[in-house]
């Protein structure tokens, strides 16, 4: 993996890969670190579990059109200023989160924190675009899911240690704008300009309306994008409701809570590791059906042992565990399948993908909570029926055509795509 000379000193690629891993690293951070805290700010806030829940759902909106915007304007622009700009703005709004007066500015501000942060997790898959391709691009998408996976592990953990240590969910807040300091500090130092000019896309509005076009009418990529942000929406339902179900329905203490969801992140990341080692032997296509097969198998029957009456910690923990273990080989070969088949418009592709993610996450938030905070039923149901859209999106990546060039656009002079390489 080479970096393309733009100028700048080119950095070594472990450091890069050191660095997107962290940009990668602390949007999860700043979605799940909070998650042990909704119990207590539903009361310290005076509101009820959707209520809280929107918080969620603002940061996962913000996110959705934070990719959408700084996507394809890193296509023009190049991928360094919007990653600095997004990650400084990033940083001053999770302070002032720690100090939001009511739920209506907290939900605003999350969703100012989604927006910005966005750009970390766009950009740097554009990033990813810019330097690899083939199987050494699915590879390290799979290196960043099983990098940035330890960040739904430690998140709760922390959140649950500073919720309870007289840090309360406002210390959450403050430690978050440390993490994102250090993100922006890192993008500064360590971050090349990986687009050169002559592979920008010029224009304004209408080009950047073409290129979503030309992304959007690939069928191939549609079909890879759907599979991977239902899948990301299953994983959504889970991780909104998931407070709720571990403390409420099985009974766990905050600290037994945080170390259950904890569990569940280390299974996605260990088998997303696996992931990286099993791409250079089996086609990215199969291991994504396997992937999505053993989740839909494992929320359908989490959903059905709940409606029989039968849910207990040891069914839910295990099949929870399943189910994660199909999520670690969806998302690195998903993203790395989808954004290899619209090469003249990467950051624009990225963005799509980011976006329809984040709005499907965000959806869930609040629908998952809707039966209450003593039932398990609509979180399983909303991850079951994710998996199954997931599921039969697949049906759209039979026989696609070659990626599309847009009239005018750059030639695409990387490695052959992960189809031809693999």
């Amino acid at each position: 993996m080479s970096i393309p000379s733009t100028g700048a000193a080119q950095k070594p690629a472990a450091l890069l890969t050191a660095t997107l891993a962290l940009l990668s690293f602390v949007l999860p951070l700043a979605t799940d670190m909070y998650l042990p805290a909704f119990p207590a700010m539903a009361d310290d806030l005076g509101t009820d579990a959707s209520g809280v829940q929107l918080t969620l759902t603002a940061f996962l909106f913000g996110t959705a059109l934070g990719q959408l915007v700084l996507g394809p304007l890193s296509d023009r622009y190049g991928r360094r200023l919007p990653i600095l700009t997004g990650a400084a703005v990033c940083t001053l709004s999770t302070a002032l989160c720690a100090v939001a007066p009511d739920l209506g500015v907290l939900i605003l501000l999350r969703f100012v924190t989604g927006f910005s942060g966005a750009a970390g997790l766009v950009v740097g898959r554009a990033v990813i675009s810019d330097v690899a391709t083939g199987a050494i691009a699915a590879r390290l998408f799979g290196v960043l899911m099983a990098l940035g996976g330890i960040a739904p592990i430690v998140a709760p953990l922390a959140g649950g240690a500073v919720v309870s240590n007289a840090g309360g969910w406002r210390g959450v807040f403050w430690v978050l704008s440390g993490a994102s300091l250090l993100m922006f500090l890192a993008a500064l130092f360590f971050i090349p300009e990986s687009l050169p000019k002559e592979r920008r896309r010029p224009g304004g509005a209408g080009s950047t309306l073409r290129a979503a076009r030309s992304v959007l009418t690939d069928r191939a990529y549609a079909g890879y994008t759907l599979a991977f942000s239902f899948a990301c929406g299953a994983l959504f339902c889970y991780i909104a409701g998931s407070a709720f179900l571990l403390q409420n329905v099985l009974g766990f203490t905050v600290g037994q809570a945080s170390v259950a969801f904890s569990l569940g992140a280390l299974t996605a990341t260990l088998s997303s590791v696996a992931n990286t080692k099993l791409v250079g032997r089996y086609h990215p296509r199969l291991l994504l059906r396997i992937g999505l097969a053993t989740m839909l198998v494992a929320t359908t029957a989490a959903l059905l042992v709940t409606l029989a009456g039968q849910l207990n910690r040891v069914l839910a923990l295990g099949l929870i565990g399943i189910a994660f273990l199909g999520i670690g080989q969806v998302f690195g070969t998903a993203t790395a399948l989808a954004i290899e088949r619209v090469p003249h418009a990467a950051g624009t592709g990225s963005a799509v993908l980011g976006t329809l993610q984040s709005i499907l996450g965000g959806a869930a938030a609040p629908l998952v909570g809707l039966g209450g905070e003593d039932t398990a039923v609509p979180l399983f149901a909303g991850m079951a029926g994710c998996s199954l859209i997931a599921v039969l999106a697949l049906v759209l990546t039979r026989g696609g055509a070659h990626p599309p060039q847009l009239p005018g656009s750059p030639c695409d002079d990387r490695d052959t795509p992960a189809s031809a390489a693999i």
